[in-house]
Formats: C-alpha cells, sequence, structure tokens
C-alpha cells in the first residue's frame, strides 16, 4: 500500500548574472534579519531574563523595514525573512532543551548562504520556478523526474562554497512503494580498513574519497595560502578551487554512502548499527583524517530516514557494548584487544575475524535488546562504566 512522506528532490540550476545578483541579494537579507533578531533576543535575555518568541521578533522585522538604514529589506520577498526567524526559534528551541549549542550570528563568507520560500511565494511549472519579487523564472536542470502527484510545500534555494546553485524540493511524495517485509537482519560495524563490515561477512571497502584527493587538495591550500588576505579576487579565486576539491570529495563520498545504505534498507527489515560518537572519536591525532574521511555520521543518519520510507527498523547499539572483545561463539569476554590484533582465537577454541565478530555481536545484542523493549540508546548509568545494554546482553549470553 503506498505511503505518504516527505522527500527533498535537490537539483542544480544556472542562473543569468541578474538571477544572481538578485538572489545573492535575498540571502543577504535573510542573513541580515536572522542576526537582527539574534541581537536583540540575546539582549533581551541577558539584560532582562526575557525570552522573545517567534511572533516578537516577526514584529521587530516589521518595525526594521519602515528605518531608513534597513528599508532595502523590502527589496526581496518577506516569506524568506520570516522563515529566517522560524529557523531562529527552532534553534533556540533546541538550546534550552539541551539539544544543540546556543545559536551564532550568521557570517557573509563562513554561513551557509540559502534562502527558502513556503507555498505562497514560489510557482513551480514545467520545470521553471517562479519565485516572489524576482524578475525571470530559474530554469532548473532536472537529473530525474518528480514523483507523480507529488505536492510541494517548500523550496529552499542556495549556494554551496564551490559557487554552485542549488535548488531543494520539499515535496510529500504519495507513491511510495514499501518492499514486502523480510526476517533478515543486519549488523553492521564501521571501521576504516573497510567502511563497514556486515554480520554476514561481507565486508565493503572504503573507497577514502579525502586520500585520494589529498594531492590536489594540497596543491589548492598552497595556492590560497600564498595570496594577501582580504577581499581581493585573486584570494577569492584561489578559496573557489578549495572549495571545488571539496565539493568533489563530499560529492563522490555522499554517493558511495546513499548506494550502500538504500541497499541496506531495502534487502534487511531490521539494521542494527553501533551508536558511536564521531566527534569524541575526531580528538584522536592520529585517526582524526582518517575518521572524517569515512564519514560515520553521514552513515549513521541515512539509514533513519530511509528505514521510515521503506517500512524497516534501525536499532542502534550502545557505544559502551564490548563487540569486538566478546566471542559470538561462547559469550566469553576478553580484557583488551588492541586496535592491531584483527584476529584471535577465542578459549573455546573458535578464531575470530575482529570485525565480522563486532558485526554479528552487534546484531545479537540489538535484536536482544529489541525483543525485551528496552531502548535502543541506554544510558551509561551503571557502576564501573557499563551500560545497560552491556550488563543486559553478558546475563543473557551463557
Amino acid at each position: 500500500m503506498p505511503t505518504h512522506v516527505k522527500r527533498t528532490f535537490k537539483y542544480r540550476f544556472y542562473p543569468t548574472d541578474a538571477q544572481a545578483a538578485e538572489l545573492s541579494h535575498t540571502f543577504g537579507c535573510v542573513r541580515k534579519a536572522y542576526n537582527l533578531a539574534l541581537a536583540a533576543r540575546t539582549k533581551a535575555w541577558i539584560l532582562r531574563q526575557q525570552r522573545v518568541n517567534c511572533n516578537a521578533t516577526s514584529a521587530m522585522l516589521t518595525e526594521w523595514k519602515k528605518t531608513e538604514e534597513l528599508a532595502y529589506l523590502n527589496d526581496v520577498s518577506s516569506v524568506p525573512l520570516q522563515q529566517a526567524l522560524r529557523h531562529l526559534q527552532t534553534a533556540f528551541a533546541d538550546f534550552f532543551g539541551k539539544r544543540a549549542k546556543c545559536p551564532r550570528f550568521k557570517l557573509r563568507k563562513k554561513s551557509r548562504t540559502s534562502a527558502e520560500y513556503t507555498t505562497s511565494a514560489f510557482r513551480f511549472r514545467d520545470g521553471r520556478l517562479a519565485l516572489a519579487k524576482m524578475a525571470e523564472p530559474l530554469d532548473i536542470v532536472r537529473s530525474r523526474p518528480l514523483p507523480e502527484h507529488a505536492v510541494l510545500s517548500t523550496v529552499t534555494v542556495s549556494q554551496d562554497a564551490a559557487g554552485r546553485w542549488f535548488v531543494s524540493l520539499l515535496v510529500e511524495d504519495q507513491s511510495v512503494q514499501p518492499p514486502a517485509a523480510n526476517d533478515r537482519a543486519v549488523g553492521v560495524d564501521v571501521g576504516l580498513d573497510h567502511l563497514l563490515t556486515l554480520s554476514t561477512g561481507e565486508k565493503i571497502s572504503s573507497p577514502r574519497h579525502g586520500r585520494r584527493d589529498r594531492a590536489r587538495l594540497a596543491k589548492a591550500q598552497r595556492e590560497l595560502a600564498r595570496k594577501a588576505k582580504g577581499d581581493g579576487a585573486n584570494r577569492a579565486r584561489a578559496r573557489g578551487r578549495v572549495a571545488k576539491v571539496y565539493a568533489r570529495i563530499a560529492d563522490r563520498r555522499r554517493d558511495n554512502l546513499h548506494k550502500i545504505t538504500t541497499r541496506l534498507v531495502r534487502e534487511n527489515q531490521a539494521i542494527v548499527i553501533e551508536d558511536l560518537t564521531v566527534r569524541n572519536l575526531l580528538k584522536n591525532g592520529e585517526l582524526a583524517r582518517a575518521v572524517s574521511d569515512a564519514a560515520w555520521s553521514e552513515f549513521r543518519s541515512m539509514p533513519a530516514y530511509k528505514a521510515q520510507w521503506y517500512g524497516r527498523e534501525v536499532i542502534a547499539v550502545d557505544r559502551w557494548f564490548p563487540s569486538s572483545e566478546l566471542c559470538s561463539t561462547c559469550g566469553s569476554v576478553r580484557n583488551k584487544m588492541p586496535l592491531n590484533v584483527r584476529t584471535w582465537t577465542c578459549d573455546c577454541g573458535t578464531t575470530h575475524d575482529r570485525d565480522v565478530n563486532a558485526a554479528r555481536n552487534i546484531l545479537a545484542a540489538g535484536l536482544a535488546v529489541s525483543a525485551c523493549g528496552a531502548g535502543v540508546r541506554p544510558q551509561r548509568n551503571s557502576p564501573g562504566g557499563q551500560s545497560a545494554t552491556k550488563q543486559e546482553f553478558l546475563r543473557r549470553e551463557p
């Protein structure tokens, strides 16, 4: 039976000089409105311990537009400005809910340049996107068709650091056909030598996109370092060349991860992964570059939303679970397991490949936690540093 899911389709487009100027002006106005609202809310909190909500900042925006200094905010559609205030409200809600850091001001050279339009501020027809208060519609290069009867709700226009222009169409897809349910489950262990190791014994090699383009990136960064700091054209071009190398690496890495995660979600009813804290692993000076190149965080997020599309389940095992030290045959645990040990023999006589054994233990632990109804992300609240998942699994194993 078809299900209704929200999906984003991202396309390239190539604006004319006039369109690029209009969009850049819109990006600047969005950034200005966001920063003004952030300053007003921060000042109200520091001086009066007062929380200013989105409605109040919207009223402030109306007053700012009436001033001579900020009259240029009237040149662009009000919808992207209002959306920026809503994004700021979400950022503060996450901050006060202790889910994120305090919102920061947007910088012209470092922050993402984008503008978001809702249904009242755009019209999409025959591959041409007409935005409010823009003289000409945008011609979009559609690399894949939109689903039939898809309902567009939001359009986001953006420009990346490499100078490429994108439009993201958020649609409600009413034609998603989940595959038939099955009884297959797979445990996934992430690594560096091999990107993924599955409990079936399959190993997926790591493409190491960052390493393959390291020489090209180093050359572009050396050229940038030789340019005088400032707003000069030479430095801007050198910065663009560096950004293009980074974009090439990120695009290839993302494409590879999409193919892998889509296959895993389609083939398996349940996927069990390890809930790693990648930001802590990046503090290791020897492994930071390799961990960053493997993109474990991006891999962690992809199966989660794809599982909702296909009616699958993703289970995260606690990061303190001893997947590598535990024998998947007899259940005994070794006290130490250095990273250079890739194969080991248990006292029961079973010889294990470190990664395959870890993937099998992750699968068993995830299924055990899911069967008993415990949370998939238990906290580290037991004495001795063991997590609830580890203790519970060891009690269940012989």
